[in-house]
């Protein structure tokens, strides 16, 4: 499984395990985990806000809000139920669910970069063109909750496996309690990195020449960092993908060829921990472009119109 997944996965496992020993001490970590993820979570920060791509500023909030407000049905409505059902019935199934969830993240970040080497724009394209913001206000906030979903899946597994209580009282409070921290602190960050051209703009009009120099960097600064995290969100969505592809063909030991490329990474890394979590990384993007491409050729395949595309000359 990709690293940078990790740097979250270790704090929902502190909160899940701590939440059956005590109160106090759940909420003492799970204020600790929701800042730290604001920081450290790129799978979300970076793929959320090109879903505020194309519309205006004053709407970028309540976009977010709305895809919060989705993230937490997404957990506590449909995945925590699912996950004790699960883990109560069909233990068995839960790897398989997470390889499709990561299949699907493939295709959809290799179908963006096809669609990019193309040339094609869809129709939140044309609806942006002709102002149709209420449409693609829809669309955009439903795309971000099914990407969302797949990602939510994978931490709320994660944290079911850590915890170690047996009642179901108890870990359906700690994944309660999971969701909660981690969507406040991811979309927490995430409308900060929307809305600094906003605070940019209001430090340029100080009176004090270095916030006016500070306001307008940003200013100028924020378009480039939109655009540098949709492309990382494209990455993310790549790797975490194929991570969770990697380590489910390991799990199912469907085929040698994850614990091969897991001994080849530790011997290239040479004990460097950096090197490793780099060439896990690429490894797991590499599988997520291999099978998200797969997929993309299939589904066009089959579902493809030509009406449905418009290619730049």
């Amino acid at each position: 499984m990709p690293s940078g997944l990790f740097a979250l996965l270790d704090d929902v496992a502190m909160i899940a395990k701590l939440a059956s020993a005590s109160v106090d001490d759940v909420t003492a970590a799970a204020g600790r985990a929701g800042i730290k993820a604001a920081g450290v979570v790129i799978d979300d920060t970076a793929v959320t806000p090109r879903y505020v791509h194309g519309l205006t500023p004053d709407r970028e909030l309540p976009i977010i809000g709305k895809i919060t407000l989705g993230s937490l049905r997404n957990k506590l409505l449909f995945l925590l139920p699912g996950a004790l059902l699960l883990s109560a019935f069909a233990p068995f199934l839960i790897v398989p669910l997470l390889m499709i969830g990561g299949a699907y993240l493939a295709f959809e970040a290799t179908e963006k970069i096809v669609e990019a080497l193309l040339h094609e724009h869809h129709e939140h394209a044309e609806d942006i063109l002709e102002g149709d913001t209420a449409d693609l206000e829809k669309k955009q906030v439903k795309g971000a909750i099914r990407t969302d979903f797949i990602l939510s899946a994978e931490i709320m597994a994660i944290a079911l496996a850590s915890i170690e209580a047996t009642s179901i009282w108890t870990r359906a409070a700690a994944l309660f309690l999971v969701a909660v921290a981690v969507t406040v602190g991811v979309y927490g960050a995430v409308a900060i990195i929307v809305k600094l051209d906003d605070i940019g703009l209001h430090l340029a009009k100080r009176s004090n020449p270095a916030a006016r120099k500070l306001g307008l960097g940003m200013v100028h600064a924020v378009p480039k960092l939109l655009k540098f995290l949709s492309i990382v969100g494209i990455a993310v969505m790549l790797w975490v993908g194929g991570g969770i592809l990697l380590h489910g063909f390991e799990e199912l030991h469907v085929t040698p060829l994850p614990a091969m490329i897991h001994h080849a990474i530790v011997e290239a890394s040479a004990g460097s921990g950096l090197v490793e979590w780099s060439l896990t990384a690429v490894a797991g993007a590499v599988l997520g472009l291999i099978i998200g491409g797969i997929i993309v050729v299939i589904v066009r395949r089959f579902t493809a119109h030509p009406e449905d595309l418009v290619v730049d000359a």
